[in-house]
């Protein structure tokens, strides 16, 4: 009894050991410019990710545009379709913007109204260095940010793209709309390792 459960014990530890990466830590945003790949910060991030994760394989993300796009700044989507109507979402998630990530060039952050504990299913990727986004202290007290839960990690260079295209009014929106529509065909995790 005791022989057959140091067995078990050690082929589980052995799997643990030599299992690949969870498809949890990447997800691969599939649009009409290409894909992109990002790296997902669980660890720092949870509910944020799981969050994420859910509206992604759910389909929430299938089929709907970047409806706001400011060059050198953000590319946002997650929210609208094509028609630019609304998604309807879930609750709010809490507020994760003081984990320590930085809105840096290539992250991908929750966007929200003024309310801190407001995101739900829209997000945005930084096209630079984005500090005045980060969530900090100072002695009037917190400054809240916008919460990086992940990294692009590979496609870059789609998301420049994208951060490049001309913007107009459209739907409900007076700017920063593309004239041409870039579509999120659908966000799904997958495991990935650089190179592949």
């Amino acid at each position: 009894m005791r022989i057959g459960f140091i067995i078990a014990a050690l082929f589980a530890f052995a799997a643990s050991v030599s299992a690949p990466a969870h498809a949890e830590s990447y997800a691969k945003i599939a649009t009409s410019k290409g894909d992109i790949i990002v790296e997902l910060y669980p660890d720092k991030a949870p509910a944020t990710v799981a969050n994420f994760l859910e509206y992604a394989t759910s389909g929430h993300f299938d089929h709907t545009i970047f409806h706001r796009i400011v060059a050198g700044f953000v590319i946002q989507g997650g929210g609208y379709s094509r028609l630019f109507t609304e998604r309807p979402t879930r609750d709010p998630i809490p507020y994760e913007g003081a984990n320590g990530l930085k809105n840096l060039r290539g992250t991908i952050a929750m966007a929200r109204t003024s309310d801190p504990d407001s995101a739900t299913a829209q997000w945005f990727i930084n096209l630079k260095d984005n500090d005045k986004l980060d969530h900090s202290v100072t002695d009037l007290g917190p400054r809240y940010g916008y919460a990086v839960f992940g990294k692009v990690v590979e496609g870059m260079d789609v998301v420049d793209a994208i951060g490049a295209v001309a913007t107009g009014p459209g739907g409900p929106f007076e700017s920063e709309v593309p004239v041409e529509p870039v579509f999120i065909e659908r966000v799904d995790p997958v495991d990935w390792a650089p190179g592949e």
